[in-house]
């Protein structure tokens, strides 16, 4: 089907939902913005970001609870503590989803509220707390997204990820809370982010447990973190309800080519498939590519009988958490790629690391879906920090509407080439805890008063509703 066949059969658009582009002799070409009427829009979160309560109703201590308040590791020596104390306010903010007409919404659960110890005995309480609040969200029409693992590991796990058994406790608590919560939830996700956990943690010290491992022991981390994901598949398709689908939020590494030519797209291709080998790359290929295994040399990882299966165990969606693209331009080196290092001119927003870069957005979509055809693609996350000064009760961030504006054109434009994208996730729906910077960066649209912890939604809630009203860029 020709692009313009799918965009006049294929998408809805409400009122005003053109824009003008140039091309050839006219400057007046109109384009749909619409998305397909099945597309879904929601927001993301994460519990360790938002919850608070780290001490209540028979939590454990996670390794971010260590992490925070060793002095000088986070920002203003912030902590998860309190946060955005939606452990008590989950009703409230499902009254933000609602307000903005959305209909999922991705949240992760706390492991340790589960099980305090990382395994052994389960924590009722825990799980009645996410009963209570997956009925919340059905009572709102909104469908829950569940990551059984967005950073906050237990504690008490002896080794944490440096111990391959962590991978094996952690099957058995993602099989258990399906077990629990699938005759309410159908969509499942299994960790979020390999690079960040794995890498930020134990490479570059930048997050928790904040280690600077030797470069073998960060490949071993990085293999038990991608069979941890392939064990939870298994644990959780052999507990869930039938109709249950499994995947993963990954923070592929996008590459987006330095311009639209054959012999650029062939070498960011390439590029991203050899970036991410020790993660999507394994998962999807059940391997690890021999690019990568030659570059690791001795420091490979060591793989036991039977982990590749695992680690390739067959998805139902893939979802990616997508912010910031890699140029890559064809060379004549070996590899056949470069990768241009990022400038300090380059865009940024809030955070120094988030370059912008809209195209990694239809990049990211087209390229995993040629490397390996997924069944289904979510965007598991997309968002951006920024300053959002409070002035007259107000937070006018136009900066984050153009962000979102573009990466969701670009969004817009693999949808209407015929990419199995099915929905989208804003990051995030309220400010909250960003990890090592604290209450630093805020990426929320609406606003949190951490000394009230009121919401104020910011001028990107109103855009966002406009949006999702419309069904199309606006």
């Amino acid at each position: 089907m020709e692009r313009r066949d799918f965009l006049r059969t294929g998408l809805v658009a409400g009122a005003g939902c053109t824009a003008t582009v140039c091309g050839g002799v006219s400057h007046a070409a109109p384009i749909d913005l619409g998305f397909p009427k099945d597309f879904r829009w929601g927001c993301a979160t994460a519990a360790y970001q938002i919850e608070g309560a780290a001490a209540e109703d028979g939590r454990g201590p996670t390794n971010w609870d260590i992490f925070s308040h060793t002095p000088g590791r986070v920002a203003n020596g912030d902590t998860g503590d309190v946060a955005c104390d939606s452990y008590h306010r989950y009703a409230e903010d499902a009254q933000l989803l609602k307000n903005l007409g959305v209909r999922t919404y991705r949240m992760s659960l706390a492991w340790s509220r589960i099980f305090p110890q990382g395994r052994g005995q389960p924590n009722q309480k825990g799980v009645d707390h996410y009963r209570r609040v997956v009925d919340n969200l059905l009572e709102h029409g909104i469908e829950p997204y569940v990551t059984m693992f967005h950073w906050d590991l237990p504690q008490a796990l002896p080794g944490g990820w440096q111990n391959r058994d962590t991978a094996h406790a952690f099957a058995d608590y993602a099989g258990y809370m399906a077990g629990q919560l699938s005759d309410r939830v159908q969509h499942f996700m299994t960790v979020n982010e390999l690079r960040c956990f794995t890498d930020l943690g134990h490479a570059q010290g930048m997050h928790a447990p904040g280690l600077k491992l030797a470069p073998a022991e960060v490949n071993q981390v990085r293999h038990h973190g991608v069979l941890a994901h392939g064990l939870a598949v298994q644990a959780i398709r052999a507990h869930a309800k039938p109709g249950a689908k499994v995947g993963l939020a990954d923070n592929t590494t996008i590459c987006s080519p330095v311009m639209e030519t054959p012999e650029h797209i062939a070498a960011a291709k390439k590029a991203m498939r050899e970036l991410n080998a020790m993660f999507l790359t394994a998962i999807m290929e059940g391997r690890y590519i021999d690019e990568y295994l030659a570059e690791a040399g001795g420091n490979a990882p060591k793989v036991q009988a039977n982990d590749m299966a695992a680690i390739a165990s067959p998805l139902d969606f893939v979802a990616l958490n997508i912010y910031t693209p890699e140029w890559v331009r064809a060379d004549a080196s070996a590899k056949g790629y470069a990768v241009i290092p990022h400038i300090a001119s380059s865009p940024r927003m809030a955070s120094p690391w988030l370059v912008v870069g809209p195209e990694a957005a239809y990049w990211g979509v087209r390229t995993v879906s040629e490397l390996w055809r997924p069944k289904e693609l979510y965007i598991s996350e997309n968002g951006a920090s920024a300053d959002d000064p409070l002035i007259d009760g107000r937070v006018d961030d136009i900066d984050r509407v153009m962000y979102l504006r573009n990466y969701l054109t670009q969004f817009h434009r693999a949808v209407a080439e015929g990419y199995p994208l099915k929905g989208y996730f804003l990051w995030s729906l309220i400010d909250n805890f960003e990890w090592a910077d604290g209450y630093t960066k805020r990426f929320g649209i609406h606003y949190v008063d951490f000394a009230t912890q009121r919401r104020i939604p910011k001028l990107s809630a109103a855009w966002y509703r406009e949006v999702i009203a419309r069904n199309c860029v606006v």
